[in-house]
């Protein structure tokens, strides 16, 4: 399929406002036409310019390429063309500047008042026909005297040293694309202050919904001075409290969230951002299972204010998908290598978008700079796309907010470390899993194998985080003490040699 037509239905899948201000590719196909037409009337088609403006590879006999520029004959007037831009007002002109050469003019390179051409412009001689100077120079500047009506030919030293061809189609193809440009780069600029301003009060509204029990009177802080590690229990009550809120819920959204990976791969066998087909497929499949378990119940949503934020949350990936969608570097590269084809005026070869136009002082032209590598010049922090960016602060901002449970884990169990016990080492540890260790007789920490497993005691329990668990963790605080229990009183019956699979009555 055509990149026309494939862009087309591109845009119908895209928001009403990106559609509007995005490259409109077949008005720029229809300028190009225009742009040929204007070069065949000139004398000056595609075809000729291509033989001319392109260099010419000839073999020697030994089989190896030369590059080596086109030689002619000169039986008409000579002259080096060259395609260069010059800046007027806020947009650039192209223009095909002619270097005339003859019998009765001095050569091109020799000291005058044209200026030398810039390091990108192309210059190559070729003979120019009696019609193409006629159009060019335009007859009623040329009196009779120096036109012979019989020959057609013009006198050469009545030609100027240079003439200059604007083009004025392709300036309207250059402005035309300019203003597409800039259209698109301030609607992205304010729909990223909308995504950022819509992000701050979504992390508010997360905030309020998903609540700590500690926002309650529910929350009973412990403290080496008041409290006794060994009876230490997370209450029904703040249980009950906690319910009220999505504290839960929201830490599964996220859990799922960062499962998927969407738009960016954290895993050692891929690591970057993601194509686009497969980041739209990986946001289908986190919105399905989202909202298989909401009607299943798997999740339930009990504030309203939850479910306002959740389709925000949907919003936000939804309008970071449409801009990765989107690929305006596509769009604008495809019109440029089309322009270069269709009216073989040159452009550099690695093209790509926006373009700068760089100016070329002394001479008042300027070279048409459309390569990545200029750009990454220009700033090497610009690397990252914007899409990239909105999904960095879109995770930035929104997965701090609820603590992840692998954070405080317990390294040996892998279970929540409730009743933390935090060694000499610094190293945190479920009080079962230092239990079991001081048991065995193991003196050497687990991580950096201090020893100071036997000497950890009542003192060494982190209530600073044992109370922070408590507090956003009570679902898994009261799973965990529970797991505890049981093992301690299945460890207990073992030591008096009783049976803990089962009573048999003798």
């Amino acid at each position: 399929m055509h990149f026309s037509k494939t862009y087309a239905q591109l845009l119908l899948t895209l928001p009403p406002e990106l559609r509007q201000s995005a490259i409109q590719y077949r008005q720029l196909k229809k300028i190009i036409n225009q742009i040929v037409a204007e070069l065949n009337a000139l004398g000056l088609s595609p075809d000729v310019l291509h033989k001319v403006l392109q260099p010419q590879q000839d073999t020697d006999d030994s089989g190896k390429g030369k590059g080596k520029q086109k030689e002619t004959d000169d039986e008409h007037t000579r002259a080096s063309i060259v395609y260069e831009f010059t800046t007027v007002a806020d947009h650039v002109e192209p223009r095909l500047r002619l270097r005339l050469q003859s019998d009765h003019l001095p050569p091109s390179d020799a000291p005058g008042p044209s200026s030398s051409p810039s390091p990108s412009e192309v210059t190559v001689s070729l003979p120019i026909p009696p019609d193409v100077l006629r159009t060019a120079l335009g007859s009623a500047s040329l009196s009779d005297s120096q036109v012979s009506s019989d020959s057609a030919e013009i006198d050469p030293s009545a030609l100027p040293s240079e003439l200059v061809i604007p083009l004025v189609s392709d300036a309207n193809f250059f402005r035309t694309l300019t203003e597409a440009l800039n259209s698109l780069a301030a609607y992205l600029v304010t729909k990223r202050a909308e995504f950022e301003t819509t992000l701050r009060t979504l992390s508010h509204d997360i905030t309020a919904v998903a609540r700590p029990s500690s926002s309650t009177s529910a929350f009973h802080p412990y403290s080496p001075f008041s409290s006794d590690p060994a009876n230490i229990s997370v209450s029904s009550h703040a249980l009950a409290i906690s319910s009220r809120s999505d504290l839960d819920t929201w830490r599964q959204i996220f859990q799922l969230y960062m499962e998927a990976d969407i738009f960016q791969g954290h895993q050692e066998r891929f690591r970057g951002e993601r194509e686009v087909e497969d980041a739209e497929a990986r946001l289908q499949a986190f919105t399905n299972e989202l909202n298989g378990r909401i009607s299943t119940g798997a999740l339930k949503l009990r504030v309203k204010q939850s479910r306002v934020a959740l389709q925000t949350f949907m919003e936000l990936n939804n309008f970071i998908m449409d801009l990765r969608k989107y690929v305006t570097s596509e769009a604008t590269r495809k019109i440029l290598k089309k322009h270069a084809k269709r009216t073989a005026l040159p452009l550099a070869p690695d093209l790509a978008s926006p373009f700068v136009v760089r100016p070329d002082t002394g001479s008042g032209s300027s070279a048409l700079v459309l390569s990545r590598s200029s750009a990454r010049r220009s700033s090497s922090s610009e690397a990252l796309t914007l899409s990239l960016l909105l999904v960095q602060a879109l995770t930035e901002t929104l997965l701090p907010i609820i603590p992840h449970i692998d954070d405080y884990s317990c390294v040996i169990c892998t279970g929540l470390a409730f009743k933390p016990i935090r060694l000499r080492c610094s190293h945190l540890f479920c009080v079962r899993c230092l239990v079991k260790l001081q048991k065995r007789g193991e003196e050497h920490c687990p991580i950096c194998r201090a020893p100071t497993v036997l000497s950890a005691d009542r003192s060494n329990v982190d209530w600073a985080l044992l109370n922070f668990m408590k507090d956003w963790f009570p679902v898994e605080a009261k799973k965990k003490l529970q797991q505890n229990e049981r093992e301690a009183a299945q460890e207990e019956m073992q030591e008096l040699g009783l049976d803990v699979k089962g009573c048999v009555v003798m």
